[in-house]
């Protein structure tokens, strides 16, 4: 399967899952995406189109971690989201996977804001 096959899969099943998650003020979606090299992971409130926290691990502060996209990487930066959304005011979201499988580092991320405090 060619690389335009895979992606346009994969657009599909984004577009799929955005059909029935939406995130409001009281309850922002959770997004979550793992490139190659980094992850990035934001909470949007879909109602007024804004996005309400952003952590990555392209921040200064994380940057002398060295995380990856990984498991373990994704556990880093899940605690961290999770404090940073705790102190932001949020305690429900709805989580988005990005058309990813709730599996390995999406289902790890996924535990970890639970573990914070975060109700799905």
């Amino acid at each position: 399967m060619n690389i335009i096959a895979k992606n346009s899969l994969r657009q599909k099943r984004r577009w799929r899952i955005r059909k029935k998650v939406r995130g409001t003020a009281e309850r922002p979606r959770v997004v979550v995406h793992f490139s190659n090299k980094h992850i990035y992971a934001q909470a949007i409130d879909d109602t007024a189109a804004k996005t309400l926290l952003y952590v990555s691990s392209l921040a200064k502060d994380l940057r002398d971690d060295k995380i990856g996209p990984n498991i373990a990487g994704s556990e880093k930066l899940a605690k961290v989201f999770g404090e940073k959304a705790k102190s932001a005011g949020l305690s429900k979201i709805t989580f988005d996977r990005a058309g990813r499988r709730y599996h390995g580092k999406v289902k790890t991320f996924a535990d970890e804001l639970r573990a914070a405090g975060l109700e799905f």
